[in-house]
């Protein structure tokens, strides 16, 4: 691309085509794109615009403009555009962008499949091709370029012209006017549903699902057909049922879902669209699904934070409506509906549970908050007419707890990835999360279960107490700092400006957001969400109970982020967050020795790790003969292969070191040490006593022998010694001394224990085999008898 000779960003946007076009990683091309709009976004008053009409333009391809110079074209007042000339306008360059869809006026652009990142390129386009400046809040707002058009004339005092005579479908014609206007409108739309009658209370064994591909729906789809027998039927958007079916199957694998055939035998994917009159699905399929289905599950919604409620009314009200018809045409079908607590998201509300009312819908800020209050409402009028609707309201959906997969666009994620990467946390009351394993199965169990349809449940788990995740992340050996919500946006914002991190991307586009900013306040300052009825309905159908997302069920979740890139875990190279010498003295070879240690811990998290829970070595003198080795490094293993006997005997590992070592002559060493668990009554004896070998780098042991941690020094340095981070406050030190103790010294007596009982265990099969034999030997004694009786006779 040829470099003009002289270019003024506040006039030219080119320069973010060019960033667009030159390859890379696409998130982070959108940070620099929207840093960009902001810098260079002045009212049309304050900079030179250089405004062409359509009339008067012809209008050149991409690679046309690319090998352009810039030109600027004389200004041109506003009053020249028309309705009908800007909406082609948009239309024109949005084509561009999203090449093969059926575009048209009425129709939002992130309906049609636009993303984020197209809506910054249209943005930044519009502003090159024609000096048109629009704001990314009034796209994410409303993205129908009929729209658009209006809004720009309108704020720019210019008549808005004749209307457009484009043929529009009148189905995907919203109602003008507020928000509130066309979400009374579209509540009227439940006034025109069938009359039904309850469906029969058995078990479903045909069910419908929507949002198959997503996060959650993914996972409750393969526990739908854990929990019973019956066969799931999914609407994927898709061209046909064949690119249907591949598109769930890459979704089920990105998040170590199993797509295996019998995953594919009791599952049926048809091609549709929930947005669609009847699905976009034929007359004849949606005939076949009103006699056959017994049971609905929407999933579906459009999640994004950005966009307004004219921008998601279609996805997420207007197909709960066709999803409502469809379960009270023909047999009757219960509806199960996944919502959100976001219907609570006023700020100042008193509480949050299953039965409460929900927020006033003048106080919602954010589209998406509208648009769920929107879909619960519409679905209590159908209630009236009969449908049984069961609502399942999650809050933050957090990772599997066993996998570690996670929703990268889930706000919690985002929030939860922010703080421990920067190691701050704004002032909330609590993080109202649960684990997308947990979440699934309750929601499975609902729809199997008769008893639990047509109510409320909040599918929250037990929400986190900011002291808790506080108290969690310090546990992890990340000292948080806690700030006013306002700092720490702006703290945020700032950090991700100067380091972008792709995967926070979307979290940094929503805290720039006035609206998304006012849905994240009131997130952080709503009360806790109580969920009483499902509490009830886990422990009557023995589920797991709600439980609090900590450290423990987040770890997967944390460990695979880190494989990500979006948080960065303690590790031995990182200040020590604990740390306690230790002194051992003995013979080896039969001479004395002695070994003198500092072992750390990074964090409390480097010993949750089942495959390797280990202390770090970070200095430290062996006394040997007449040398005196250098530590350098090493690892302490805890109960190395968990306590496993060596050679099916009955000495248990209970610790392991492995240390590197240097001479005076700078020669490298090494040392392997055992403390083993014997069945004997010396358990403090073998808790103190390591048996090492010692042998030069590249060769086998050279020395042998035995030390021991004497008496005296035992608790004055292991428990006494005890340092913490001096960063840390003088409570949180004591934590850390009260978490390490509480955690070391349950798995050193387990560990000493577990040969006795193993022991025992033994003892007592052996005693079985003993009467076992005798017991035979008896059968077969009689067995003889009755044979020399026989032959007696």
């Amino acid at each position: 691309m040829t470099e003009p000779t002289a270019r003024n960003r506040e006039v030219d946007r080119r320069w973010e085509g060019e960033l667009i076009d030159g390859g890379g990683d696409r998130s982070a091309r959108v940070a620099d794109l929207l840093a960009a709009v902001r810098q260079t976004s002045v009212t049309p008053s304050a900079r030179q615009t250089s405004v062409t009409p359509p009339a008067r333009q012809e209008i050149a391809t991409s690679a046309e403009q690319d090998a352009a110079p810039a030109v600027h074209r004389p200004a041109v007042p506003p009053g020249d555009w028309t309705v009908d000339r800007l909406t082609s306008a948009i239309l024109t360059a949005a084509g561009r962008l999203m090449p093969g869809r059926d575009l048209h006026a009425e129709i939002d652009l992130f309906d049609a499949g636009a993303s984020s990142v197209n809506a910054v390129e249209l943005v930044a386009a519009l502003d090159r091709d024609h000096g048109i400046t629009i704001e990314l809040d009034d796209v994410f707002a409303d993205a129908r370029p009929r729209k658009l058009a209006e809004r720009w004339l309108t704020a720019h005092g210019a008549p808005p012209g004749a209307a457009l005579v484009a043929a529009v479908p009148a189905s995907l014609v919203p109602v003008e006017g507020s928000d509130l206007d066309m979400i009374a409108a579209d509540l009227s739309l439940g006034d025109d549903l069938p009359w039904c009658d309850a469906p029969l209370p058995v078990t479903p064994r045909r069910i419908l699902l929507t949002g198959a591909t997503g996060f959650l729906g993914g996972h409750l789809l393969l526990d739908l057909l854990r929990r019973g027998d019956a066969h799931v039927v999914c609407i994927v958007r898709a061209d046909d049922d064949e690119a249907a079916l591949r598109r769930l199957g890459d979704a089920l694998a990105g998040f170590d879902l199993p797509w295996s055939g019998e995953v594919r035998r009791r599952t049926t994917v048809l091609a549709g669209d929930i947005r669609r009159p009847r699905l976009g699905l034929s007359e004849p399929v949606w005939d076949t699904l009103t006699r056959e289905l017994d049971s609905i599950v929407n999933v579906a919604a459009a999640v994004d934070f950005l966009r307004g409620y004219p921008s998601l009314r279609q996805s997420n009200v207007v197909a709960v409506r066709t999803l409502a018809e469809l379960a009270m045409t023909g047999p009757s079908k219960p509806l199960h509906h996944v919502s959100s607590v976001a219907v609570f998201n006023e700020i100042g509300i008193a509480s949050m549970g299953e039965d409460d009312p929900l927020a006033h819908i003048n106080r919602l800020v954010a589209g998406y908050d509208k648009s769920k209050w929107a879909a619960e409402v519409l679905l209590r009028r159908a209630r009236e007419r009969g449908l049984v609707a069961t609502v399942l309201r999650p809050g933050g959906i957090g990772g599997h707890t066993q996998t570690g997969a996670y929703n990268a666009h889930d706000l919690s994620c985002g929030f939860s990835a922010a703080f421990s990467r920067y190691r701050t946390v704004p002032a909330f009351r609590f993080f109202n999360v649960a684990p997308v394993d947990w979440v699934s199965q309750m929601a499975a169990a609902i729809v199997y279960e008769p008893d639990g349809w047509g109510q409320n449940y909040n599918l929250t788990g037990r929400p986190n107490a900011m002291s808790e995740l506080v108290r969690d992340l310090e546990l992890g050996g990340m000292n948080v700092e806690v700030m006013h919500w306002e700092d720490w946006r702006e703290d945020f914002i700032a950090r991700a400006e100067a380091d972008p991190v792709p995967g926070l991307d979307f979290l940094a586009r929503v805290m720039r957001s006035p609206t998304a900013m006012q849905l994240c306040e009131a997130n952080l300052s709503s009360p806790a969400a109580t969920g009483t009825r499902t509490e009830a309905f886990a422990a009557r159908h023995d589920l797991p109970a709600p439980v609090r997302y900590g450290a423990e069920q987040s770890l997967k979740n944390y460990e695979r982020m880190a494989r990500d890139g979006l948080v960065t875990l303690p590790s031995a190279e990182d200040a020590p967050y604990l740390w306690f010498p230790e002194t051992m003295k003995g013979r080896i070879d039969d001479k004395p020795a002695a070994l003198r240690i500092t072992l750390s811990i990074a964090s409390m998290y480097q010993l949750t790790r089942q495959d390797k829970r280990t202390l770090d070595v970070r200095r430290g003198k062996l006394k040997l003969h007449d040398q005196l080795l250098t530590v350098e490094s090493g690892e302490v293993w805890i109960r190395p292969d968990e306590g496993v006997p060596l050679q099916g005997g009955f000495d248990h590992p209970l610790l392991r070191y492995d240390l590197r070592l240097r001479d005076a002559d700078g020669q490298r060493w090494w040392l392997e040490g055992w403390k083993m668990a014997r069945p004997r009554r010396d358990l403090w004896k073998q808790s103190r006593t390591l048996t090492v070998e010692i042998g030069r780098e590249g060769e086998p042991a050279t020395f042998s022998g035995v030390l021991k941690v004497p008496s005296k020094s035992y608790l004055r340095d292991q428990f006494d010694g005890i340092q913490v981070d001096p960063r840390l406050s003088a409570q949180e030190q004591r934590t850390a001394k009260l978490a390490w103790l509480s955690w070391f010294l349950p798995e050193m007596t387990r560990g000493l224990l577990e040969p006795g009982f193993r022991l025992l265990a033994d003892l007592l099969d052996l005693r079985k085999d003993a009467i076992d034999r005798q017991r035979e030997s008896d059968l077969d004694q009689d067995r003889a008898t009755i044979k020399k009786r026989v032959r007696a006779r």
